[in-house]
């Protein structure tokens, strides 16, 4: 199952098609921040986007894709955070993600017979992943045999003092 017709039409509206795919959703080490947060620790290099829209309409139109692409969950958690006052380098980001989808647009969800009914799950944390609140992220991913049933990527409620609390807390 896959998107691949979709995925194609959207790096052709953007204009992406002759450039460069990139390796990863998401820069290795690179915070989102909000403009509350720039504003706390005094930094004015990241300006916020003219119009919003333009942000806000690429995100949603990667989140349709979210349903058969859970590689880019992660990265589209993070962007949706910043939906009402978008800044340069989250559309920078979004970009991004494009650019990646474009590595391999008919990549989907392989839902096979297995002779081997297995259930598997999955789940991973990032401590404190957000800079302004100090929020970690919870993933997690369950497989049924050979295909992939479940996915999510979600902010933790409550602030974690630990990576050992992060972790507990996301089971």
């Amino acid at each position: 199952m896959h998107q691949r017709k979709y995925s194609l039409e959207l790096i052709s509206d953007l204009g992406f098609s002759g450039s460069q795919p990139c390796g990863f959703p998401i820069e290795l080490n690179h915070k989102l921040t909000s403009v509350e947060f720039d504003e706390h620790v005094g930094s004015s290099i990241d300006l916020l986007l003219k119009d919003p829209c333009e942000y806000q309409r690429l995100v949603g139109r990667l989140l349709y894709l979210i349903v058969t692409r859970p590689d880019i969950s992660f990265a589209l958690q993070s962007l949706s955070q910043y939906m009402h006052q978008p800044k340069q380098s989250h559309m920078k980001a979004a970009i991004r993600v494009v650019k990646y989808v474009k590595q391999s647009p008919g990549l989907g969800i392989f839902l096979s017979a297995s002779a081997s009914p297995k259930l598997q799950a999955f789940c991973d944390v990032d401590w404190a992943s957000y800079p302004n609140t100090r929020r970690s992220v919870t993933g997690y991913l369950v497989k049924f045999g050979d295909s992939l049933i479940s996915w999510k990527a979600k902010k933790q409620p409550t602030i974690s003092r630990s990576l050992v609390e992060t972790e507990y807390r996301s089971i």
